[in-house]
């Protein structure tokens, strides 16, 4: 059995890496948390023509998908470069009007898959906030057997990293879809919200591991170089092996969400528990190994440092991922 991407898969990698870093996602994010969401909704339709939610559409409804290994390949690339937005948000959706169908679904899955539509989502038993939901085209919420499209984005919540605003969506709304194909669909959702969030997280704590081996190898102390201290080696060595054992637990994940396996949501669970952990982890080595400069506005850094424990809490702790692996 082959455990590579393929060349198509990494030319995807590629050539997303390459708009992004010309797009310079830091301005992009300082826009989106001050309120300004012109530059990032720009930058979403162009994830839209690279094909990035495509991914998570069925062929019927214009999409490419579902393909849970390119959006791994997908969601690492924006992890990386940080891209705004409740991207896992909008992909699990995807998922959930799939699965429940009806009128919804041929509304919202075309303007998913192109990316002229920025979606969020409260599923019951996974926190009571929507993402970014003032920048949403729509927030759908499930309770029980309902698919609801919320009448507005609702009370905003404080968060650790203001380009990933929290609101309370307000209750009630149009029925989008109900029944018990509905559940289900929300269930399906739910770890495809948790799988793409394990891959923004490895994305994310991969960009704090380069910043920080580029900084050390130029900060001196006694004259030489921090980075060849012992110590800074050995932190950074443990910090590398920890996204390194995360990588293929995620792409495990794809390959039996892709398969329609069984054990899915708990090799998801696992994926989850150890990428936001391991991103998690290069945060707390690359503020250590940055100094007093870490804790500035200023540093481009400050917004990776911001989101990685985020990205570790959303759609399922480590602590409730380790044990839905356990129960699996």
């Amino acid at each position: 059995m082959r455990f590579l991407l393929d060349d198509e898969q990494r030319e995807f990698a590629r050539s997303l890496d390459a708009m992004l870093t010309a797009a310079g996602t830091p301005s992009v994010l300082r826009a989106w948390a001050a309120g300004d969401h012109g530059p990032g909704r720009a930058l979403w339709g162009r994830l839209g023509d690279a094909g990035v939610f495509a991914l998570a559409v069925p062929e019927a409804y214009g999409g490419l998908g579902p393909l849970p290994v390119e959006m791994a390949v997908a969601c690492v690339g924006l992890g990386r470069h940080a891209v705004p937005g409740p991207v896992a948000e909008t992909l699990a959706a995807a998922v959930l009007l799939a699965g429940a169908g009806g009128p919804a679904a041929k509304e919202w899955l075309p303007r998913i898959a192109s990316g002229r539509a920025v979606v969020s989502l409260r599923l019951a038993g996974h926190g009571p906030y929507a993402l970014d939901a003032d920048a949403a085209d729509a927030v759908f919420t499930v309770d029980g057997d309902e698919l609801r499209l919320a009448p507005g984005p609702g009370e905003p919540s404080a968060s650790a990293d203001p380009a990933r605003r929290l609101f309370r969506p307000e209750p009630g709304g149009d029925v989008a879809a109900a029944g018990p194909g509905v559940r289900g669909a929300a269930r399906a959702a739910g770890d495809l919200a948790a799988f793409a969030t394990a891959a923004l997280a490895l994305g994310c704590g991969e960009e704090l591991l380069r910043a920080t081996v580029a900084y050390v190898k130029q900060r001196t102390q006694f004259g030489v170089p921090v980075g060849s201290f012992q110590a800074v080696k050995h932190r950074l060595a443990d910090t590398l092996l920890g996204l390194e054992f995360a990588r293929p637990l995620l792409y495990g994940a794809a390959v039996e969400l892709a398969g329609g396996a069984a054990g899915a949501g708990a090799a998801v669970a696992a994926a989850k528990a150890a990428a936001g952990e391991a991103g998690y982890a290069a945060a707390r080595t690359a503020l250590q190994s940055h100094g007093a400069v870490g804790y500035t506005e200023e540093l481009d850094l400050a917004w990776w440092l911001r989101r990685a424990r985020p990205l570790r809490d959303a759609w399922g702790t480590p602590s409730a991922c380790r044990a839905r692996v356990l129960a699996g």
